[in-house]
């Protein structure tokens, strides 16, 4: 059997997917079920326990398939980007073709037609939601909750420029994992950027690394949007000079000089960048 990436592979020794036969080796095969996020956000962990580290988070309205179920978690691959692992089951809920995606940074969902109304929801930036109805200044989802209008884009709108929505997150905390406005690592940062802007995108840095766009000739001067690379972290240049990036050292997003990060990483056994890439 060939070597398959367990990242985005749903194959355990017990159960794999159906379309894996042949490629892997387990007791046994299913089709697996479609679901959907429900929750604001669901954490996808590695392990069926919540003390186990954070792969990645699913935003609301985000389809998965569901290969297994077993005390409140379910074994499942993300549809957006092909990870897979374990999520809360009560996450979970049927499928329903969202038609439009939240445009603000995070937006509350509101009880009826006014901001006076408590808030039932938070829901960050990429999150889906299928929406029946407008009622003046806000839009009803299918669950009957009201959100600001303009905070929310049809599905079919992207973003014209990526390194804008990545601007966006400045300051968020920095957690690994992470992908909403209330905190988020180096490649969230990126692939959830990128996803708003139509170009879909894998979500680990070295993913994007060995998917995204050309490396640049070594001396080539970067400009805004190019990706920058080292080993396990990611950003985006904002200008040809500043790099914008969520990371571990500022605990947070942050714009700073391309040199000065590239020095301290150096300098932190990091590793000097492994390549410059344009899309």
């Amino acid at each position: 059997m060939k070597a398959l990436d367990p990242r985005v592979t749903p194959a355990r020794p017990d159960i794999a997917a159906a379309r894996l036969r042949g490629e892997v080796e387990a007791a046994r095969f299913v089709e697996g079920a479609p679901a959907q996020i429900r929750s604001a956000s669901a954490p996808l962990r590695r392990r069926p326990d919540p003390e186990a580290p954070l792969e990645t988070e699913a935003l609301h309205g985000e389809a998965v398939t569901v290969f297994d179920e077993a005390g409140g978690w379910s074994w499942v691959q993300l549809s957006r980007d092909s990870y897979v692992g374990y999520l809360p089951s009560a996450a979970l809920g049927a499928l329903e073709a969202p038609t439009h995606r939240v445009a603000a940074l995070r937006t509350h969902a509101y009880t009826g037609p006014s901001v006076k109304r408590p808030p039932v929801a938070a829901l960050s930036l990429g999150a889906q939601l299928a929406i029946p109805r407008a009622e003046g200044d806000f839009l009803v989802d299918s669950a009957g909750r009201f959100f600001w209008a303009r905070h929310l884009a049809p599905m079919d709108s992207f973003e014209s420029d990526f390194v804008a929505v990545a601007d966006r997150f400045l300051n968020v905390p920095y957690l690994w994992g992470g992908r909403t406005s209330e905190g988020i690592d180096c490649s969230g940062l990126v692939q959830t950027a990128l996803t708003a802007a139509g170009i879909p995108a894998p979500r680990d840095s070295d993913m994007l690394e060995a998917d995204l766009g050309a490396a640049l000739p070594e001396g080539a001067s970067p400009r805004r949007g190019d990706l920058v690379f080292w080993k396990g972290h990611v950003g985006v240049m904002r200008d040809s000079s500043t790099l914008l990036h969520a990371n571990g050292f500022h605990m947070m997003t942050v714009a700073e000089s391309l040199s000065e990060a590239r020095n301290r990483i150096a300098a932190t056994n990091g590793g000097d960048v492994t390549s410059i890439r344009r899309l």
